[in-house]
């Protein structure tokens, strides 16, 4: 391992620009959302996972992935990918509207995870003030391409622009629905377990202010699907508690909330924050 490795992206990609945003943890919530408005996407969930039992558990495993595909050495970040296609590949569910089981790793779900986690990424802290470029916006959709391949997805196959994401949103929207699954799921993260007694403190009130967010920062349609308001005045007030709340954001001290792989990635290449 090189002591000057970049990784994947480095400190001069939009990738880095993007996930320094503390607005990123709004978008992995609104990517969840998102994800569980695919019948098959969320039944693998369902049926594989023990999210329900350990969520913060399982919140800081993902976590921890995508912080090492992002900040880790290259090998890091390949040696990640490995283990969740080898986790992947072990897995089946059964899709509850025909009975079919299918495979977890299906190239079709795996995109569809992927593209919902960075479109919410990248929406989320763009909506917070993160100013960027169309070229950049991009840009940074080209360099997670790299991410997809590490789960393994064909990069030609997913998309890698702006306007490459908002046409394959429209190509599957006619597949996504609210099943059951789906709906347990959305009040689940709306309301999850918090532990060590904070859910009758004032921290649950933060917490479903977060989750409020998060789905106000859903695109209409989604909204709508899960019965809720899909209209203009939502995503104008949406837009302003974002800005708000993205701006409080980025008093936080980057040494309170920065990742052990942001901070390593930083001393290996001797930057400072």
């Amino acid at each position: 391992m090189s002591a000057g490795d970049c990784g994947l992206f480095g400190p001069d990609s939009v990738t880095w620009r993007v996930h320094r945003e503390p607005m990123v943890t709004v978008g992995g919530l609104r990517s969840l959302y998102l994800q569980a408005l695919h019948p098959r996407a969320v039944a693998g969930v369902e049926q594989n996972s023990r999210y329900r039992q350990d969520p913060w558990g399982r919140l800081a495993r993902t976590s921890t992935f995508v912080t090492t595909v992002i900040y880790g050495t290259t090998e890091e970040a390949e040696k990640a990918g490995l283990r969740v296609r080898r986790l992947h590949a072990r897995m089946t569910a059964v899709d509850r509207r025909t009975g079919e089981r299918f495979r977890i790793d299906d190239p079709e779900l795996l995109r569809w995870v992927h593209v919902t986690e960075v479109e919410s990424y990248l929406s989320a802290v763009q909506r917070g003030g993160l100013r960027l470029r169309p070229e950049e916006a991009d840009e940074y959709y080209r360099e997670q391409t790299r991410a997809a391949a590490l789960v393994g997805l064909d990069p030609a196959t997913v998309p890698d622009s702006v306007a490459a994401v908002d046409a394959y949103y429209e190509r599957m929207r006619p597949q996504l629905e609210l099943t059951v699954d789906s709906a347990a799921t959305g009040i689940f993260l709306t309301m999850p377990p918090l532990p060590y007694g904070l859910g009758l403190t004032p921290v649950r009130g933060a917490a479903f202010s977060v989750s409020a967010l998060a789905i106000g920062l859903l695109p209409p349609w989604a909204r709508r699907l899960y019965g809720l308001p899909g209209l203009p005045t939502t995503d104008l007030v949406t837009s302003v508690n974002a800005r708000v709340f993205g701006r409080l954001l980025r008093k936080v001290p980057i040494e309170w909330i920065e990742s052990p792989a942001r901070k390593r990635a930083f001393e290996r290449l001797g930057l400072r924050n």
